[in-house]
């Protein structure tokens, strides 16, 4: 690794806007961030997960090399690891083999303290919560009215539902409760939106605790709060700098998680890298039909952003996995499994082209892979609309190994940004959204909202929060609600079971199926360790 004021100097950062954490890390001054944007941001997603992997976070750290190796000027931002899915079935989120983000020990654990910031901000705004509600503080708040939840970063299944307050009325509220994940926390989702100090301020001020005995929600301003948490997040909003195996320029920056949130790193880094680099790659989370319209239908539109376009990650095992192969099988020759599969990435090579942006699809190799196999991938991306399918061997060969990869993607984003179209107007209804999501994303033929869900949503509208964005909660394991349901389904009614409202980030998230917000861990969860010479060992492939 190059000592991080290399990094910041290559980029052409300012020393003194660097401040160092350490010898390879280090928080950028938001001083740093210039109002106009140089460079192309090009938004890097995927398939629909599978067992077999994809390989987002490792395409994009091998595509940022392989730029390097052509002389381009080039940074990523990428969202930061979260340590229960590190601990749980996962790993780490940095990359693997010769594509990796440095320091991935520092990276993936603690790293500069931004989600544990995030957690103590959400539960200090939970304690003051129940403190305000107890004393009366404010009027026609009552404990029986507060939804606001703790949360903790580690995957623990026995803390979803909890009852506090036990022991008397010295540890009163009484009340039931539960823990979600820190990356599921509506404070790590407004850190990856807020654009400053005085937005961050704005939206911590209006998210929402609960509703008073008149119905009215009681917010974190009310119980006094946002004081408080902005000095618990004063430094977590600044963005981090890190770098690649081969000494490319990385800003990890904020991690809302991608089923519940939207699944992008924070628009602040963004920000920042587009005002020095010539390119920047930046990654959304889960599959297209999350991650991607997330980003663009609530990060983008919601920011100004201009994308040029887009990398549609695929691999032949998981194409396979689409096709009906079992995991036992995923390394066998089979064209036909991959034929069926591709069902999957053609669909979403036409949600990408749906807003007007070009996309290559990055084929993440496997040694196993086939000529005519990877001859399915490539024919077929091109039919369904990619502007190319280009082998990426980032995994094995770093920027070597990338580099016809980022031709074809420069090749693709050449001129300026086009305008994108959104697929529903920003003042439709959230059943309107929801429906043209469900047709137009998902392959749904219908909607259908539980009434207690469509009871709830009419109580948003009634509160003035019907026209925010819809950030659709549901398993990244299918198109649809279903994670049976592999593919590409088609002609199924999508199933709104319930709709929560996250105001301070700015939209409302429908809940399809059964989505858990505070994961569990695996049978046999993932065990790292420190070797004889301090470092960590088991976080990523080799």
């Amino acid at each position: 690794m190059l000592p991080i004021a290399e990094i910041a100097q290559k980029l052409g950062l300012s020393p003194r806007d660097v401040i160092p954490y350490g010898q390879y890390k280090a928080k950028i001054a938001l001083s740093a961030i210039r109002s106009r944007q140089k460079g192309k941001l090009v938004v890097v997603t995927g398939i629909t997960p599978t067992p077999a992997g994809e390989g987002k976070t490792t395409t994009t750290a091998g595509l940022v090399q392989g730029m390097g190796k052509l002389g381009v000027n080039v940074a990523a931002t990428l969202r930061e690891p979260a340590l229960g899915p590190i601990f749980g079935i996962k790993g780490g989120g940095t990359g693997g083999g010769a594509a990796r983000v440095e320091p991935e020990d520092e990276v993936n654990i603690h790293f500069t303290g931004d989600a544990h910031a995030v957690g103590s901000a959400h539960n200090l705004l939970a304690a003051l919560t129940d403190n305000a509600a107890q004393r009366g503080a404010v009027p026609g708040f009552l404990p029986s009215g507060i939804t606001w939840r703790r949360v903790l970063d580690v995957e623990d299944r026995a803390l979803r539902s909890v009852v506090t307050g036990l022991g008397g009325a010295n540890n009163a509220p009484l009340r039931e409760t539960g823990f979600d994940i820190v990356t599921a926390s509506e404070v790590m989702a407004i850190l990856a939106l807020a654009t400053g100090p005085a937005d961050l301020r704005a939206r911590l001020g209006r998210i929402v605790v609960g509703f008073k005995d008149d119905g009215k929600p009681a917010t974190a301003k009310d119980v006094g709060a946002v004081g408080s948490m902005m000095a618990l997040m004063r430094h977590a909003l600044l963005p981090n700098l890190v770098q690649t195996s081969e000494g490319q320029p990385v800003f990890v920056h904020a991690g809302p998680f991608g089923n519940i949130a939207h699944g992008c790193s924070s628009v602040i880094a963004d920000r920042l890298a587009l005002g020095y680099a010539d390119y920047v790659l930046t990654e959304a989370g889960f599959g297209a039909d999350l991650g991607f319209e997330k980003f663009m239908h609530i990060k983008v539109r919601t920011s100004g952003l201009k994308p040029s376009g887009a990398v549609l990650v695929a691999s032949v095992r998981a194409l396979k996995s689409h096709g009906g192969v079992s995991a036992k099988e995923f390394d066998k020759p089979n064209t036909g499994a991959v034929e069926k599969g591709m069902a999957n990435l053609e669909h979403l090579i036409g949600v990408v082209r749906s807003f007007d942006l070009p996309v290559v699809v990055a084929i993440n190799h496997f040694p196993t892979d086939t000529a005519a196999e990877v001859g399915v991938v490539e024919r077929r991306s091109t039919s369904a609309g990619a502007h190319s399918a280009v082998v990426s061997k980032g995994f094995a060969q770093g920027g070597e190994g990338t580099v016809e990869l980022a031709e074809a993607l420069m090749d693709a984003v050449k001129g300026p940004p086009p305008k994108v179209s959104y697929l529903y107007p920003e003042k439709a209804s959230t059943e309107e959204k929801v429906l043209a999501l469900a047709k137009r994303v998902y392959g749904a033929e219908a909607v259908r909202w539980n009434p207690a869900a469509a009871r709830q949503l009419k109580r948003y509208e009634e509160l003035g929060w019907g026209m925010l964005p819809v950030c659709m909660a549901k398993t990244h394991l299918s198109l649809s609600h279903d994670p049976a349901l592999k593919g590409r389904p088609s002609g199924y009614t999508f199933e709104v079971s319930d709709v929560r409202a996250s105001v301070g980030a700015g939209f409302i998230y429908p809940i399809a199926g059964t989505i858990v917000t505070m994961p569990g861990l695996p049978g046999t969860p993932r065990a790292l360790d420190v070797d004889a010479k301090g470092n960590i060992t088991g976080l990523s492939s080799d």
